[in-house]
């Protein structure tokens, strides 16, 4: 399970590394009688900023201050999570990081390879496109 403030990998070749998840647009909410934390899992969309990332890439420092911050934050669709992830078969899938492919505005992955095994559940989200270029579907 994901939450705000959580470390992903980039798992695609825009140029990103590592990024950080700082709101969960489509996700599970937790924690009944209390305070609603939002949580996403295989699938779900999240906004996230990128921390880390390639020099020459879109994503690494403007001239200035505004033009830095715009470039930096993404949307985002989660493809691996270390928290399980229980399939009707009832059977279980984990992978050993968290990770994440960044979207452009038609929720369309942003770079052209996607690095690493990613969840057959994106094929029930609609997201042909990451299935295709994925290495691995697990």
């Amino acid at each position: 399970m994901i939450q705000m403030q959580t470390m992903v990998s980039v798992a695609d070749n825009t140029g990103a590394k590592s990024a950080m998840v700082i709101n969960v647009y489509k996700g599970r909410s937790s924690r009944r009688g209390k305070k609603r934390l939002k949580t996403a899992r295989v699938g779900d969309i999240v906004q996230v900023t990128v921390k880390r990332s390639l020099p020459n890439s879109d994503f690494s420092g403007g001239a200035n201050r505004s033009d830095r911050s715009k470039r930096r934050k993404a949307k985002a669709v989660v493809v691996r999570t270390k928290y399980p992830t229980r399939r009707p078969d009832g059977s279980y899938v984990r992978f050993d990081s968290n990770a994440v492919v960044l979207l452009d505005e038609k929720d369309e992955p942003r770079g052209t390879r996607i690095f690493g095994a990613v969840a057959r559940e994106l094929r029930e989200k609609n997201f042909m496109k990451i299935i295709s270029l994925a290495e691995e579907v697990v």
